[in-house]
């Protein structure tokens, strides 16, 4: 339970489903994600006005039908808890293969992947992707489905040295710190010489100013570049020039809660939730987790995972 932003292990009233798309269910892994984090506190442009009474937090997870059957599943009560109500209509089954932690940490990720990859930036056969933020958990699922979607080149940026070297084996052909002196300048170069396609962005703020200032066109023909905001681990503001927005053939956008249309949140649970998770099953998408039990919540909830790994408390 989540009360006066300090979460505390205690009994908590079983919910109960409220109407014919509610279910009752057995809790296996919930991944604490950022989203999660910030819902609680009421930081997210998504939570709710009163969480003064105390809520359960967790937003989805891995669950048990009453047949046993395993899935994924989208919470209506907090899935931080041994019992939960999840959507009738935001359940997806499980195959054998993929353990409950990187069940219940891969969704996250693709959310925040493949539905800008493929609804907001329309990736292409042979794109050249900038991953802006790609040593994070979703960074490197990005690169993994950048690759799998069919992109010829992926640049990876990050801050973690030694995470930049796993996002390379992960499938990313080019790597640059944003702590670079010449990180402006490498940008540069590179779209010059293989012009960027999509820049898929977990971290706004400086490092936004300047990837769009290295954009920036000179009066001739420019490359059509979809830049699509997801996260704002470097901030949530940023100045640009109009001159930028003026001078080169881009596409600004965000991918989030709000931003995708109920055509395509219905393709994310019928076709591409079931396909990562095969790819999953096949070892052809891999993510790192940390498990942590659910008594331990009140120790671990301010404890960020090292190394690109995701905190997943099995229950």
């Amino acid at each position: 339970m989540y009360q006066n932003k300090l979460p505390r292990y205690i009994d908590f009233p079983e919910p109960i489903p409220q109407n014919d798309n509610a279910v009752l269910v057995t809790v296996k892994a919930v991944a604490i994600k950022h989203l999660d984090k910030a819902q609680a506190a009421g930081r997210h442009y998504s939570s709710e006005a009163d969480t003064m009474n105390g809520k359960v937090p967790g937003g989805d997870g891995v669950c048990l039908l009453a047949d046993g059957t395993r899935v994924y599943g989208m919470g209506i009560s907090g899935m931080l808890a041994e019992k939960a109500t999840i959507h009738k209509s935001r359940i997806v089954p499980i195959p054998d293969g993929v353990s409950d932690a990187t069940a219940a940490a891969l969704p996250n990720a693709v959310f925040g992947a493949a539905m800008g990859l493929k609804f907001k930036a329309n990736i292409r056969p042979g794109d050249v992707v900038l991953i802006n933020g790609a040593t994070g958990f979703t960074g490197r699922v990005a690169v993994q489905l950048a690759k799998y979607y069919g992109a010829k080149k992926v640049i990876a940026t990050g801050r973690n040295v030694q995470s930049l070297q796993d996002v390379l084996r992960l499938g990313a052909d080019e790597i640059i710190s944003v702590d670079d002196e010449q990180f402006a300048q490498k940008l540069q170069y590179i779209h010059a010489t293989t012009p960027i396609d999509i820049t898929l962005d977990y971290l706004w703020g400086s490092t936004a100013e300047i990837i769009l200032a290295s954009l920036k066109g000179d009066g001739s023909f420019t490359n059509f570049t979809r830049y699509v905001s997801v996260g704002s681990m470097a901030g949530d503001t940023l100045q640009l020039s109009s001159a930028i927005l003026r001078s080169v053939n881009l596409q600004l956008t965000g991918s989030g809660l709000g931003a995708w249309s109920k055509a395509e949140v219905q393709e994310l649970f019928v076709d591409i939730l079931p396909e990562m998770f095969q790819l999953a099953a096949e070892g052809k998408l891999t993510v790192e987790t940390k498990d942590v039990a659910l008594c331990n919540i009140a120790d671990i909830w301010a404890t960020d995972a090292q190394g690109g790994e995701r905190l997943v408390v099995i229950i």
